[in-house]
């Protein structure tokens, strides 16, 4: 029991902080709405028109995350799961890659979910793979970017076919690693060992109501922290300095890459975003910044980073970089 207490100490703890911070700047904008706009510095302008723009863009999506890890923890059988998937390694994670088809969460929502089914028993390997290839096999990106785009360069296939194959490299590359639970945190790993060793006793509402509490206090801070840091990075980076990179086969793939990064923009809705780069940038450098930003961008880090170890984000990062940027010079060759 002191395991388990000890694995919710630090949510709460977040949670309470963060009610602290929101409190804090509630106060503040009280405080200052009888000021001028134009007293504030553009820059500090900027930077909370772009926080608060990320946020508000990814809380819905959060949300939803965290009703569908409830909904897999509390109500959903484990043996749901060893029925459906199959027993081979490589067909799992290719299937739970395909669970995004299903569930049309963007990539913030797909946190809290796949902390879900960690905490149901799925191991992480697979976990990786759906967490990284949902955000884009989900109907609602391919009628986006389908919207956006059509058929034109290879942009649709290349960001279904490349996410897939990616999510699933990932998966591979770390289902080698020979103690997996050492990826995540040892706080999730102890709150997974907990929730396995000492299941939350009494009515499904009231587990479900404790679990979505938990996670709740588990994303928001991350995700509040992910949006200012997002925000500060897109004042600092001069967009002038990558829309003069585009028209290079190699400069434009890294270009549009830096960009998903720190836009952090929803998968659900960067196809609309993007397009307005597409008579600047080649064909390759969106399909780059379609799938890169939809896996790994400084807003998805910090959430994820409640989830896995520094290390493990580290390398997860390099691999699909890599992986983008092959797939993007590709794309850039057959067009």
């Amino acid at each position: 029991m002191e395991t388990r207490a000890a694995a919710r100490t630090s949510p709460v703890r977040w949670g309470a902080a963060a009610l602290g911070v929101l409190a804090a700047l509630l106060g503040l904008r009280v405080a200052t709405g009888s000021l001028p706009v134009d007293a504030l510095p553009n820059a500090v302008r900027d930077l909370i028109t772009l926080s608060v723009s990320v946020l508000v863009e990814s809380l819905p999506f959060v949300f939803l995350g965290v009703l569908l890890s409830v909904l897999v923890q509390v109500w959903v059988p484990s043996s749901v799961f060893d029925r459906l998937l199959p027993r081979i390694p490589v067909l799992r994670r290719a299937v739970m890659s395909l669970l995004g088809v299903l569930l049309p969460v963007c990539e913030c929502g797909n946190v809290p979910l796949a902390r879900g089914l960690l905490i149901r028993g799925l191991t992480v390997p697979e976990t990786m793979t759906f967490l990284l290839a949902a955000p884009i096999l989900n109907p609602v990106t391919i009628t986006t970017t389908y919207q956006a785009f059509g058929w034109d360069h290879g942009i649709l296939v290349g960001r279904i076919a490349g996410g897939f194959v990616i999510a699933n490299l990932v998966g591979w590359l770390f289902s080698r690693h020979p103690r997996p639970t050492e990826l995540l945190t040892p706080s999730f790993e102890a709150s997974c060992r907990a929730h396995r060793d000492h299941p939350v006793a009494g009515h499904r509402m009231r587990r479900s109501a404790l679990g979505f509490a938990e996670e709740s206090t588990a994303m928001l801070p991350a995700l509040v922290v992910g949006s200012f840091i997002a925000g500060a990075i897109q004042v600092g980076v001069p967009r002038e300095v990558l829309v003069a990179l585009g028209s290079n086969p190699v400069w434009s793939v890294l270009a549009l890459m830096v960009l998903a990064f720190v836009i952090a923009i929803c998968s659900n809705v960067d196809a609309f975003f993007i397009l307005s780069f597409g008579s600047t940038f080649m064909p390759g450098a969106i399909v780059a910044f379609l799938v890169f930003g939809a896996m790994i961008d400084v807003k998805m880090l910090a959430l994820m980073r409640t989830t896995f170890t520094t290390a493990t984000l580290a390398r997860m990062t390099a691999v699909v970089a890599l992986a983008a940027l092959v797939l993007g010079f590709g794309v850039n060759v057959l067009a």
